[in-house]
C-alpha cells in the first residue's frame, strides 16, 4: 500500500462523502512522478477519465495507482517498474481521483 491511511477520516463519518481529502505518499512505487512523502489531494467525487491516477480497493486493500484500461481490461500500474501490475476484476471501488500533488511546496494539478 501507498498511501498512508492512519489520519484518514473515514469516508461515511462527519467528514462529507464527497469533500476532497489529502494523504501522504509513503512508498516509491509511484516515482518518480508522486516521490515518496509527497503529498496528494484526492476528489472522491471527480471524474474518471483514460489514465487517471487513483485511489482504489481491491480485495481488501487500498492502493494509489494509475488506471489504465485497454483490450476490455482494466490494470492498476506502478509508475515505478519495480512494482508489478494488478489486473481488476469487477470488485473494486474508486474511492477517488488524484487531483494535485505537493512535493516539498511545489504544486501539481491533474
Amino acid at each position: 500500500m501507498s498511501i498512508d491511511e492512519k489520519n484518514m477520516n473515514d469516508l461515511n463519518s462527519g467528514c462529507g462523502a464527497s469533500e476532497p481529502y489529502a494523504l501522504q505518499v509513503t512508498d516509491n512505487s509511484m516515482e518518480p512522478e508522486f516521490p515518496k512523502g509527497c503529498i496528494v489531494l484526492i476528489d472522491p467525487s471527480g471524474n474518471l477519465s483514460e489514465n487517471n491516477y487513483v485511489f482504489i480497493e481491491y480485495d481488501g486493500v487500498r492502493w494509489f495507482r494509475k488506471l489504465i484500461e485497454a483490450n476490455g481490461e482494466k490494470r492498476l500500474i506502478a509508475l515505478n517498474e519495480m512494482y508489478p501490475e494488478i489486473l481488476l476484476d469487477s470488485s473494486y471501488d474508486i474511492l477517488g481521483i488524484i487531483v494535485q500533488k505537493n512535493v516539498k511546496g511545489e504544486i501539481k494539478h491533474y
